[in-house]
């Protein structure tokens, strides 16, 4: 094993040791099970570029013949998978949906095989750390390496002796779209473009990514491929092009299709390296090259790793966390790795970045452009930690999210490399803007803020953020058998509450007194899905008649289901995070609540990988004498789905929204509602956890989080909880106390 893979493994092995720097304790394996859909390759935080193992494309079948999976477009990488394809390096981490997974390496040995059936390989050897991956691959006794840049990637392969390839397949991949065009430029480079798009199987707009690939060293053969069908064989022949030696008819460097790829051979006298580097773009290919050249002008692997470490535990070092056990760091660092995976620069070294929605190219003007906007998901809680620890990335976002709209004319849903993909529901830009702006970030145009969330609020007819929003403003809800055909009225329904409620604080600031009025009495239009007889926020028809029948359990496991999202009754019945009070009293006062939310629990309708339902083990805080369950609830959740392996996540990490719940449980606050400071309080896992406060944006200096008598799942239930020696009267504390700087401090006891 080389110097670099002895030096990773040290490091992994070495984490029980107290001075470990917090990139040590980063697991990137964790959620490459259990459809947690995160993988292990190498990037930086906000990277475009990524290098990840891909191997889904083929699963091992009868006689241990690795055969097309049908199952494998929704991930780049799953742990139990074994058969390796290729190196991609543009990917997605922690999304429900296929996409990119595009531009792969793949080094092999012997005769030349274009087929990934058949040049694929088995792999041992696999470790991972921030920055760097490595494997070897079995059929062909090469170790491989990876690290990356912002924009760029970097392989190194050790080969055997003999003849040696390096292939780059432009054709495998997870994007639905097929199209790429390539030219051999040289001996050692070779460029071109390959298309993306229809994430979620919608038809929205493609793009190019594009990309400039150099070897360290010229190659002895080189050329192209094409995949070309043959009349009566659907699988078609590979045909290969321009052999140094040997040309062939039809002699090109240039091809474009679907399935074409590149290759360049050497012969070997004895085992050696070969780097391969890549830059990407989005912009075009003198972009990529630029990219390329201006963030690795040589190769020097070495150092590109180091230079990946240091920027990983920069970051993460924003925040030190005391005691636990070393399971806990490292369920806990790598969680915030996961959440600084997305989202990622778009714009590259000069500045160029595809416009929102549109073939033209802008330019940021030395901002960073950020894109892979999961909104729908990462509203609940990932903006308001980034608000709390990165401040000044969540505000490079929020002016992104203007840009868009300034581009496109609308605030950002879906967003994906400048393309609205419209998937899930809701108006989820709205409650980021306002919830940004409560905090304390006020260092953008709220009032162009404003103006493009009440166009989203208030356009009636062909609104892409809004759908059904004609029914919503007339009748409060959006019936189930109307022309609205928007996908579960009552989810939408209360994504738009949220949102309408959040407008109304900014109205509020802004001094729209009446808009103010307005949007919070449109935000209580939930309580008219309100059964009085089940309790349950059930469907309802355009002549105010329930939907029947009506089986509140119906959804369960992300079943379809009539009239809800990703979800059933239960993970919505309490879903109105800005008018907890409102639900207690309709559901009948604080016993009965708290006996709603146990039930909910207690019939197995929680869902810990369900968005909607998320915050509901903060909710027992509503209940004062009932805060105790909030305490015992999140400790158990977090034992029972977080841990440090492959499927250590409940599930599909949302672009970190799932590890944002882990980050906050563990350090014993959450924000409970967006638009709302105030954070729920729970019992940390930690002894102390030190957050670093950005002085340019907050007044303090340090948060510190301090649990006396802490001694792990023994003591999960809280005794008292005091802020800079004042005892606090409820278990929530405002976010604006705490970024003044202080001890917020637990002391912890056994029994409740």
């Amino acid at each position: 094993m080389n110097k670099i893979g002895l030096f990773v493994l040290a490091s992994l092995f070495a984490i029980s040791s107290k001075c470990q720097p917090p990139v040590d304790w980063v697991n990137p394996f964790i959620g490459t099970s259990n459809y947690g859909a995160t993988h292990p390759g190498a990037v930086l935080p906000a990277g475009m570029a990524s290098v990840v193992p891909f191997n889904v494309a083929y699963k091992k079948g009868a006689e241990n013949v690795y055969e097309k999976d049908s199952e494998w477009h929704s991930r780049t990488y799953v742990h139990e998978n074994r058969f390796l394809t290729g190196f991609a390096h543009v990917n997605l981490s922690g999304v429900g949906c296929p996409e990119l997974g595009s531009i792969l390496l793949m080094p092999t040995t012997g005769e030349l095989e274009f087929d990934a059936s058949q040049y694929g390989s088995t792999y041992q050897n696999e470790t991972a750390s921030p920055g760097y991956y490595q494997l070897e691959l079995e059929k062909y006794g090469i170790a491989c390496e990876m690290s990356a840049t912002l924009r760029s990637g970097v392989s190194r392969y050790r080969f055997p002796a003999g003849q040696a390839n390096v292939l780059l397949n432009l054709g495998l991949g997870l994007t639905n779209e097929t199209g790429a065009q390539l030219r051999v430029v040289s001996a050692q480079e070779v460029e071109g473009f390959k298309m993306i798009g229809t994430f979620c199987y919608n038809p929205e707009d493609v793009r190019p990514v594009y990309f400039v690939a150099r070897l360290s060293k010229p190659a002895q053969r080189y050329g192209a491929w094409k995949k070309m069908p043959k009349y009566g064989d659907v699988e078609g022949a590979w045909t290969k092009y321009n052999d140094k030696y040997k040309p062939y008819e039809g002699y090109t460097r240039e091809l474009a299709g679907e399935d074409i790829g590149a290759w360049f051979s050497y012969d070997l006298e004895e085992a050696g390296y070969i780097e391969v580097k890549v830059g990407i773009s989005y912009t075009s290919i003198e972009n990529a090259r630029k990219n390329l050249d201006a963030e690795q002008p040589g190769f020097d692997f070495e150092q590109t790793v180091e230079n990946a470490r240091s920027i990983w535990n920069e970051k993460l070092s924003r925040i030190a966390v005391k005691g636990g056990s070393q399971e806990d760091k490292i369920i806990f660092y790598s969680a915030l790795y996961h959440t600084l995976l997305h989202p990622n620069i778009l714009q590259d070294v000069n500045g160029d970045y595809p416009a929102m929605e549109g073939n033209a190219i802008l330019n940021a003007n030395g901002k960073n452009r950020y894109t892979v906007f999961s909104l729908w998901d990462t509203y609940r809680n990932v903006h308001p930690f980034l608000s709390l620890v990165y401040p000044e990335l969540q505000l490079d976002m929020v002016h992104s999210m203007l840009d868009m709209y300034r581009e496109s004319g609308w605030l950002p849903k879906w967003e994906l490399l400048g393309m609205e993909t419209a998937v899930m529901v809701g108006d989820p830009a709205t409650p980021v803007l306002a919830d940004t702006y409560l905090r304390g970030l006020k260092q953008f145009d709220l009032e162009l803020a404003y103006e493009a969330a009440r166009k989203a609020a208030m356009t009636m007819e062909n609104n892409p953020l809004r759908p059904g929003n004609l029914y919503y403003d007339s009748l409060g809800y959006i019936p189930e058998n109307s022309l609205a055909k928007v996908w579960g009225t009552v989810s939408t329904t209360l994504e738009y509450n949220i949102s309408d409620w959040n407008l109304a604080q900014m109205a509020k600031i802004l001094g729209k007194t009446s808009d103010y009025d307005y949007f919070l009495r449109r935000s209580q239009s939930y309580r008219q899905y309100f059964d009085p007889e089940t309790k349950m926020l059930r469907p309802l028809m355009e002549n105010g008649q329930w939907l029947t029948p009506f089986n509140p359990e119906a959804g369960k496991n992300f079943e379809p289901v009539i009239g809800f999202v990703e979800g059933n009754a239960w993970q919505y019945r309490f879903y109105v995070p800005h008018d907890i009070p409102g639900m207690i009293q309709l559901i009948g006062g604080e016993e009965a609540f708290y006996q709603a939310l146990m039930a909910c629990f207690e019939t197995n309708n929680y869902d810990m990988a369900n968005e909607p339902d998320i915050t509901y083990p903060y909710l027992f805080n509503y209940v004062p004498r009932k805060a105790y369950k909030t305490q015992e609830t999140v400790r158990r959740l977090i034992r029972q789905y977080y841990y440090n392996g492959p499927a250590g996540l409940p599930g599909n990490d949302d672009t970190g929204t799932l590890s944002v719940w882990l980050l906050f449980s563990m350090m014993g606050l959450y924000p409970d509602c967006p638009g709302n400071t105030q954070y729920a309080l729970t019992s940390p896992v930690f002894d102390e956890v030190s957050i670093q406060l950005d002085t340019r944006f907050y007044p303090g200096k340090e948060l510190s989080i301090t649990s006396r008598n802490n001694q792990g799942d023994k003591t999960p239930y809280i005794q008292k909880v005091s802020w800079n020696g004042q005892a606090l009267r409820s278990f929530f504390i405002d976010h604006h106390q705490l970024v003044k700087g202080g001890e917020l401090l637990f002391d912890l006891k056994d029994t409740h």
